[in-house]
This record gives C-alpha cells, sequence and structure tokens, in this order.
C-alpha cells in the first residue's frame, strides 16, 4: 500500500479538509510521484480507500476515514509492518475504533489539519521541507479556530466562507498555488459579503425550525446553503437563552440522498451518530459534538426526524439509568 507509482490524497470537503488536503500537497510535492486528490464525504470514501489499496497507491487520508469493517479489515491486511500513518484524523469516532493502529494518528483536540502538522514537525525532515510546513503554521491555526468553534480567529469564518463559495476545489487551488493564509482585498470583500448574506439567511431560517421540547431544533431543507451549518447551529446552541440538546439540519443532495449535520454541545451528536448508523443504509461519522448521518432518498425528511428523535430518548433512558457500583452491592449485604 505504500509503494505505489501515485500518491492518492483523500479528504473532506471542508475547511479542514481542504487545507489537511493542501498540507499534504506541499508535504509531497517534490517526492516525485504524480499526485491525485479527492474531496469527499464519508459516504465515498470507502470505495475511494478500497480503490487506492488494490491499485498499489500510496496513500493519505485526512479529516474523514471508512464506515464500513470490510475496508479496515483490509487496511490491516495490507499495511505493512514497517509503514508510516497514513490515516490523520480527529473525529471522536475515529478516535474510538481505531486510535491504537499503527496506520491511524488520531488526536481529538485538534483539527485533522493540525493533527497532520504536529506530526509532521516532529519528524525527521530536511530543512527545505520542515521550512515548508512551518510556514503553514497560521494557516493551520485559523482553520483549527473554524474546525474547534473557538471564535478567536475572525479571519476562519471567512475563509469557511470561501469555501463555500468557491467550493472545495477552489479554495485548494489557492492554497496549493499560495498557501498565505492573508486574504487578498477581493477574498476578503467575497467572503465578507457572504458572511452577510449569510446572516439574513439565518434570521429567515430561525423562524422555520421545527422545536421538540429541550430535545431538537430541526431545519428542513433549501433554508439553508452549504457552509452555513456550523455558524447557525451553534447560534442556536451558544445564543438561545433555551438551547436545544441538538441541532439538526437536513440536505437533499443531488443524487437524492440526504445529509444531515449535527450538533450539540455535551457530546450527544456523536451518540446519535452510533445509534443511527448500520454502516449500509444510514452512514455517518464525526465527533462528539459536530457529526453527519447520510441517509438513502428512500426516507423521508419526517422519517429522520423522528429517527434522530427517537435516538435522542434512548441516550437520554441509557444515560438516566442508575448505575450500580460493587461498593452498593456490598452495602445491601450487610442488611441480609
Amino acid at each position: 500500500m505504500q509503494d505505489g507509482n501515485l500518491l492518492h490524497i483523500i479528504s473532506h470537503t471542508d475547511l479542514d479538509g481542504v487545507a489537511s488536503a493542501a498540507l499534504a500537497w506541499h508535504v509531497n510535492k517534490g517526492m516525485g510521484l504524480p499526485i491525485k486528490v479527492s474531496l469527499m464525504g464519508y459516504g465515498e470514501v470507502d470505495n475511494a480507500i478500497l480503490e487506492s489499496i488494490r491499485s498499489g497507491q500510496k496513500l493519505i487520508v485526512l479529516d474523514l476515514f471508512c464506515q464500513r469493517d470490510q475496508t479496515v479489515d483490509e487496511i490491516d491486511r495490507s499495511f505493512p509492518v514497517d509503514g508510516a500513518p497514513f490515516l490523520f484524523d480527529h473525529h471522536k469516532s475515529t478516535f474510538d475504533r481505531y486510535s491504537n493502529r499503527k496506520w491511524a494518528v488520531v488526536d481529538t483536540g485538534y483539527c485533522a489539519a493540525k493533527v497532520y502538522w504536529r506530526w509532521l514537525m516532529k519528524q525527521n525532515l530536511d530543512e527545505d521541507l520542515r521550512t515548508t510546513i512551518a510556514s503553514m503554521e497560521s494557516l493551520i491555526n485559523i482553520t483549527n479556530d473554524r474546525d474547534l468553534w473557538l471564535g478567536e480567529i475572525p479571519d476562519s469564518r471567512l475563509w469557511q466562507g470561501l469555501v463555500t463559495i468557491c467550493g472545495p476545489w477552489g479554495v485548494l487551488m489557492r492554497l496549493v498555488s499560495d498557501p498565505s493564509p492573508v486574504l487578498t482585498r477581493g477574498e476578503r470583500n467575497a467572503a465578507q459579503d457572504f458572511v452577510d448574506r449569510q446572516e439574513i439567511r439565518f434570521e429567515q431560517a430561525k423562524t422555520k425550525i421545527k422545536r421538540t421540547g429541550d430535545d431538537l431544533s430541526f431545519v428542513g431543507d433549501g433554508l439553508l446553503e452549504f457552509g452555513d451549518v456550523s455558524d447557525f447551529c451553534g447560534m442556536i446552541l451558544d445564543r438561545d437563552p433555551t438551547p436545544p440538546l441538538v441541532a439538526a439540519v437536513s440536505t437533499k443532495r443531488i443524487g437524492g440522498d440526504w445529509a444531515l449535520s449535527l450538533r450539540s454541545r455535551d457530546g450527544l451528536a456523536g451518540k446519535i451518530i452510533t445509534l443511527l448508523k448500520d454502516g449500509r443504509k444510514v452512514r455517518g461519522g464525526g465527533h462528539g459534538d459536530a457529526a453527519a448521518l447520510y441517509f438513502p432518498y428512500s426516507y423521508t425528511e419526517d422519517q429522520i426526524h423522528n429517527s434522530v428523535l427517537a435516538a435522542i430518548k434512548q441516550e437520554k433512558e441509557r444515560s438516566e439509568v442508575p448505575n450500580v457500583t460493587l461498593g452498593d452491592l456490598f452495602k445491601g449485604l450487610d442488611k441480609i
């Protein structure tokens, strides 16, 4: 898997995925191999990984991972004993299942781009390559601020806005040709205009929220655009005086299937993913408070909504069950 004649970089389509892919491109452009870059979602990544493995390609996977156990089995079989890690991720679902694998570097404390960047900086690299990687630190920090919802670097929202208006491939080309984190005047103006219009969409979407008690705020298809989800859900969860446990936004994709974005503040979004994804019809991934599910076209929006509510109810009931310890049992023996 590591000795192919082509390098395949597979990454996600948000700012973290794009920045991760750009970093991987700059790191590997001098190795002499042609570089193929694929930006995709969770529903496509299994086939892309398997295709690369079976073609003998060198592989780097960033900011997302496969959904099927069969894919992992094939990775385990084909990974050489002395191979270097090829997966760099930060999602809790990946950490819980695969953080002990030699082919994976997973750290939930940073975005995927920073997980990869930090690993690279610990390697024995020539000075020119180390200088290239170090020069991208500001971009990586902007990405980390955006993906972890830190809100400490204002330009991080503008960069995510660029991903929306230019598409992930447009921003990737920008970062491949110029990895500078400094926005040009045109980039800044366009991104700021997008953010201003985004605020108007947010006000309209707020009037269409389907609220179910304290459990769920659900926004249906057609109200928000790609790239709106994190900011909108963050507004619901952080600014609402009585926030729900989960905020969700559904989107009907071009192929007819559904993408459901979930956000929470106590790890519930990730637990819902675990409860609902089955690896066949319903796929998904993410970490505790930011995750996504993909439902087939045969589902209706009401079915998706009700599935999420059922998962929330199940998790609440599970967490409310008293935990009986050995100490409790021994206390009971005193009365026998």
